[in-house]
């Protein structure tokens, strides 16, 4: 069984791409800073961890997440290699997201908006209660956690 779940605060906004093709395809790419659970005196205290999702993921990474908030990743661990312009082979390591889940309230959070205008818009236009929440729309044709 191949699982990872990880906690821990993105590192900057998410990078999105999107596939070329009859049906384009978003993938998002982002770090995520995990504290280590035991902390040595001179040594990081924290693992960068390079995480990845395609399609609805991918685009709910892009409207929602952004850089500071505190996040719940489900998915598995993948690994792989390539031969760079040197001919050094160079090995990969990466979180393949499933899902997401926020940690905290935006109240408590201390992250910074989002520079991407269509996140911008949508937090700007968005209802947000008492808690700090925001309130997803139903009118929307397809969310990605339907």
């Amino acid at each position: 069984m191949n699982k990872v779940i990880l906690m821990g605060r993105l590192v900057r906004d998410p990078e999105v791409r999107y596939t070329t093709g009859e049906k384009p395809m978003a993938v998002a790419r982002y770090t995520l800073a995990v504290d280590r659970r035991f902390k040595k005196k001179g040594e990081q205290t924290a693992d960068f961890i390079n995480c990845v999702c395609f399609g609805k993921t991918g685009e709910f990474a892009q409207l929602y997440l952004h850089q500071g908030m505190k996040m719940l990743i489900v998915g598995s661990w993948q690994t792989g290699s390539y031969t760079n312009k040197e001919g050094q082979k160079v090995y990969t390591h990466e979180c393949i997201v499933n899902e997401h889940y926020f940690c905290e309230s935006k109240s408590e959070g201390n992250f910074t908006p989002s520079q991407n205008p269509v996140q911008q818009s949508y937090t700007q236009n968005a209802m947000v209660d008492s808690e700090g929440f925001m309130q997803i729309p139903t009118d929307m044709e397809e969310l990605p956690f339907n």
